[in-house]
């Protein structure tokens, strides 16, 4: 925290903390496939050929077209799946009203918001909620750049222009927590909506909600 204790800045993820769960939408995605539901996951946690796939379409090394040819192979879908891959894994998701809400709110009382997330192609977010919600963004593939790379919360430290001990940074995976807890953020490992707005008033000193 600051000098006098203080946090002035909220720094958040976007998919699974201001959406519900992702996860869960892999598997909505995996049922309707007519498979496993936990392959998606899976694959994402341990198979190297799906992971860097992944990493390189959220750095943008990779099209969108190109990831979702990739990736229905990996799964093991015909190519004719591949069109619309992106949007049916996150079909099954949808914006988390209570984390807008604290998020604006923060921002409408004086604190510095800012946004930092993995995308997965940059045009998959509605950019009309931006000028409520944020002060600074941090998006991976306009930047080349993701989490965990200690570069990419660098960056959004410079965007939010707030030492790292001002900031508390939410995510919903603990493996983007760590490096911003070692440059001095503190962190919140989101799991639900009302869990962190509670956890936020506290830090900040606030009362989020309207």
């Amino acid at each position: 925290m600051g000098a006098d204790g203080a946090i002035r800045g909220l720094l958040v993820d976007w998919g699974g903390v201001l959406t519900t769960n992702v996860f869960e939408s892999f598997e909505s995605f995996c049922r309707r496939e007519g498979l496993d539901p936990l392959l998606v996951r899976d694959l994402f946690r341990g198979d190297p050929e799906a992971r860097h796939t992944m990493f390189s379409l959220e750095t943008g090394e990779l099209t969108e077209p190109e990831f979702e040819l990739k990736f229905a192979r990996i799964l093991g879908l015909r190519d004719d799946r591949a069109s619309g891959l992106i949007n049916r894994l996150f079909g099954g998701m949808k914006e988390d009203l209570v984390m807008f809400r604290a998020v604006r709110s923060a921002k409408a009382q004086g604190i510095t918001t800012g946004l930092l997330s993995n995308s997965w192609g940059v045009d998959r977010y509605d950019r009309s909620h931006f000028p409520h919600l944020f002060d600074a963004i941090v998006i991976s593939g306009e930047e080349g750049v993701r989490k965990p790379d200690r570069a990419i919360y660098e960056t959004a430290l410079e965007r939010m222009a707030l030492p790292a001990n001002e900031i508390v940074f939410v995510d919903d995976l603990e493996g983007n927590l760590e490096p911003a807890r070692h440059l001095g953020m503190t962190t919140v490992h989101h799991t639900s909506g009302a869990g962190t707005v509670t956890q936020l008033e506290r830090l900040l000193g606030l009362r989020l909600g309207e």
